[in-house]
C-alpha cells in the first residue's frame, strides 16, 4: 500500500464516492442522530438567512415613519415596531443556538466514528500476516491507525462544519432571491459563485505544488542542519564545515524562492477572489439601486441584497483551505480503506476445527516451502518428536530453522506437504486453538512497557496474583523481585529495556510455565546471553520442559547435547539426523559445526 508524506502531493489515483460509500455505515449507525444534527444545522441557516429579512423590515419601517420626524431622533425607537427589533436579537439568538446543538449532538457521531474505526483498523493490523507486518515500519503501522481514526473525523467535519452549511445557505439565499426579486440578480449570484468557485479551487490546486516545495525544502534544510550538528566530529576531522553550510544555504535559498512562490500564489488568490466578488456585488448593486429608483423596490430590498451577499461571500472565502484539507483528508482515508480491505494471507477454513492435544506429537511431512519461487527456504523436510521427546534443529545462519517455528505457529502456510499435532494438519485447525496450544521462548523477548506481573500474565490474563508469583519463581525470577523496591510492579521499560538479557529470558520462561502447553519451542533462547547466563537459564529451560514435547532450534550445539534427537539443516534440506553422540561418529556437516564452536571456546 502506496504512502505519502504531508510534504508531498496527495495521490489522485483513489474512488472517493466508493471509499465514503464504505465507511458511511460507521456514521449511519447514529442515523437518527445524524438527522437531527442536520435538522438543526438547516434551522440555524434559516435562522442567518432569515436576519437580513427582518433587517430589511426594520429600515423599511424606518423609512416610512421618518417623514415629520427627522428631527424627534428619540421617537424613532418608539416608532420602529419593538417586535422586529425582539424578533433580530431572537433570530441571532437561535442561528447560534442551533449551530452549538448540531455540533453537541455531532460530536457523539464523530468520536464514536473515530473509535469504532481506531478499533477495525487496528484489529484487521493484528489478523494481517506476519509477511505484511516485516515489510512495514512500525511507525508506518502507527501512521496507518493515526490515519484511519483521524482521516473520517477531518471528512465529517468538514462535510458537516463547512460544505454542507455552505451549500444550504446557498440555497437558501437563492431561494428568497428568486422568490422576491427578478431572476437577472440570481442569474448574476449564480455566475459570480460559479467563478470564484472555479477560480478558487484552479488557484488552490497550482498553489499546493509551492507549498509542498516550501515544506520539502525546509524539511531537507533542518535534517542538513541536524545531521552536521550530529556529526560534528566527522564534520571537523574532514574540514567539511563550509561544505556543510554550503549545503544548507542551499536547502533555505530554494525554501527562501518557494515561500516567496507562495505568497505570490496566495496574493493572487487573495486578489482574484476579492476581484470576483467585487464585480458580482457591484453589478448586483446597479441593478438593485437602478430598482430602488425606478420604485419597484425599496432602500430595505438594497440593504437586504448586500447583506445576503456578503453572507454568502463569507464561507467561500476558506474554500481554498477546505479544499486542500478535503483532498488530503480523501487521500488519507484512501490509505486506511486500502488496509481495511487487504484480506489476511493466513485465514482459517470454513471447517476449521480446534485443535485437540492428546500426546502433543509433532510431524513435519515433506514439507517445502518459500517466500519467494525464486528462493525456496525448506525442501522435503520430514522429522517427528514423539511425545515428550526433545528434537533439536541446527544448522548454518540461512538454513532455515527459525523458519520452521514460523510454520508451526502458522505465520505462514507451508507450500508443499504438511505439519500434523496428534494426526491433526495444523492447517485444517483454528489458529486460536493452535497457538495457544504452543509455547514459546524467543531468542529476543520483547516486553510491553509495563510491570513485569503484566508482562508474565500476558501468558494467561485471568491468572491469579499466587499463579503469577509461582510462574516467576519456578523461572528462577524470585532472586531479582526480591531486589526490587517495588516487585512484580516493576515497571521494565519499553522493550524491557531495563531487565538484563538473562533476565528477560526468565520472565519469557515465567509465561510458558503460567501458559503451561503441551508443547514447547525454545528458539535459540541463549544464543545472546553470555555464558555464564546461558549455564542459568539452561537448568531454568530443562524444568519448564521437562514432560513436554520439544521443539529446540540451537546455534550453541553445547546446550543441545541432551536432545532425544538431532536434526542438520543445511540450505533447507535435512542433511542428517540422531543424537549427538551419533552424530560426531558420522564425521558430517554437525561434527564440522561442533569442532568449530569448541575451537572458538577454547580460544
Amino acid at each position: 500500500m502506496g504512502r505519502y508524506s504531508r510534504e508531498e502531493q496527495p495521490h489522485q489515483d483513489r474512488d472517493d464516492f466508493a471509499n465514503l460509500t464504505k465507511l458511511s455505515p460507521y456514521v449511519w449507525r447514529y442515523s437518527r442522530r445524524v438527522a437531527v444534527a442536520l435538522g438543526c444545522l438547516l434551522l440555524g441557516k434559516l435562522a442567518t438567512v432569515c436576519i437580513p429579512l427582518l433587517l430589511k423590515g426594520i429600515i423599511d419601517s424606518l423609512d416610512e415613519q421618518t417623514d415629520g420626524l427627522l428631527g424627534a431622533k428619540d421617537q424613532l425607537i418608539v416608532v420602529v415596531p419593538l417586535a422586529m427589533l425582539i424578533g433580530y436579537g431572537a433570530l441571532r439568538l437561535a442561528s447560534g443556538l442551533f449551530s452549538e446543538l448540531r455540533d453537541i449532538l455531532f460530536s457523539r457521531v464523530r468520536y464514536s466514528a473515530m473509535h469504532q474505526m481506531a478499533v477495525d483498523v487496528l484489529e484487521r493490523l493484528h489478523q494481517l500476516s506476519l509477511r505484511f507486518h516485516l515489510e512495514r515500519n512500525t511507525g508506518g503501522i502507527s501512521r496507518d491507525l493515526e490515519r484511519g481514526t483521524r482521516s473520517l473525523a477531518s471528512v465529517l467535519n468538514l462535510l458537516v462544519f463547512s460544505i454542507l452549511p455552505t451549500i444550504a445557505e446557498f440555497l437558501l439565499v437563492g431561494g428568497i432571491l428568486l422568490y422576491r426579486y427578478d431572476w437577472t440578480l440570481m442569474a448574476v449570484i449564480l455566475l459570480t459563485v460559479s467563478v470564484y468557485v472555479i477560480f478558487t479551487l484552479s488557484m488552490s490546486k497550482w498553489r499546493m505544488s509551492f507549498r509542498h516545495d516550501m515544506n520539502k525544502y525546509d524539511s531537507a534544510a533542518n535534517g542538513r542542519a541536524i545531521d552536521s550538528l550530529l556529526n560534528y566530529e566527522t564534520v571537523k576531522y574532514f574540514n567539511n564545515e563550509k561544505m556543510e553550510v554550503a549545503n544548507y544555504n542551499e536547502q533555505l535559498g530554494l525554501w527562501g524562492a518557494a515561500g516567496q512562490k507562495t505568497q505570490i500564489s496566495l496574493s493572487a488568490l487573495n486578489f482574484g477572489q476579492g476581484a470576483i466578488v467585487t464585480v458580482g456585488v457591484t453589478i448586483i448593486m446597479i441593478l438593485a439601486a437602478s430598482e430602488v429608483a425606478a420604485g419597484e423596490i425599496t432602500i430595505g430590498d438594497l440593504v437586504l441584497i448586500n447583506a445576503l451577499m456578503l453572507q454568502l461571500f463569507i464561507p467561500l472565502s476558506i474554500l481554498g483551505s477546505v479544499y486542500r484539507s478535503l483532498q488530503y483528508s480523501l487521500a488519507d482515508m484512501d490509505l486506511v480503506i486500502k488496509l481495511l480491505d487487504l484480506t489476511p494471507e493466513i485465514q482459517d477454513t470454513d471447517s476449521a476445527v480446534p485443535l485437540v492435544i492428546d500426546k502433543g506429537r509433532v510431524e513435519f511431512k515433506n514439507v517445502s516451502f518459500h517466500y519467494d519461487e525464486s528462493r525456496p527456504i525448506l525442501r522435503d523436510v520430514s522429522f517427528t518428536i514423539e511425545q515428550g521427546q526433545k528434537v533439536a534443529v541446527v544448522g548454518p545462519s540461512g538454513s532455515g530453522k527459525s523458519t520452521l517455528v514460523r510454520l508451526l505457529f502458522r505465520f505462514y502456510d507451508v507450500s508443499e506437504g504438511t505439519i500434523e499435532i496428534d494426526g491433526q494438519s495444523i492447517a485444517l485447525c483454528t489458529q486460536e486453538s493452535l497457538r495457544r496450544a504452543i509455547g514459546i521462548v524467543p531468542q529476543d523477548t520483547v516486553l510491553f512497557n509495563d510491570t513485569i506481573r503484566y508482562n508474565i500474565a500476558y501468558a494467561n490474563p485471568d491468572a491469579d496474583e499466587n499463579q503469577v508469583r509461582e510462574a516467576a519463581e519456578k523461572a528462577d525470577l524470585g532472586t531479582l523481585l526480591s531486589r526490587l523496591p517495588d516487585g512484580l510492579d516493576t515497571i521494565v521499560g519499553e522493550r524491557g529495556l531495563k531487565l538484563s538479557g538473562g533476565e528477560k529470558q526468565r520472565l519469557a520462561i515465567s509465561r510458558v510455565i503460567l501458559k503451561s502447553p503441551g508443547i514447547i519451542l525454545f528458539d535459540e533462547a541463549t544464543s545472546s546471553l553470555d555464558s555464564r547466563s546461558e549455564k542459568a537459564i539452561l537448568g531454568s529451560l530443562e524444568k519448564v520442559s521437562s514432560g513436554a514435547t520439544s521443539l529446540v532450534i540451537a546455534h550453541r550445539l553445547s546446550t543441545i547435547i541432551d536432545a532425544d534427537q538431532i536434526v542438520v539443516l543445511d540450505d533447507g534440506v535435512v542433511v542428517e539426523t540422531g543424537d549427538h553422540f551419533k552424530l560426531l561418529k558420522n564425521d558430517g556437516l554437525y561434527k564440522r559445526l561442533w569442532d568449530m564452536q569448541q575451537s572458538e571456546q577454547d580460544d
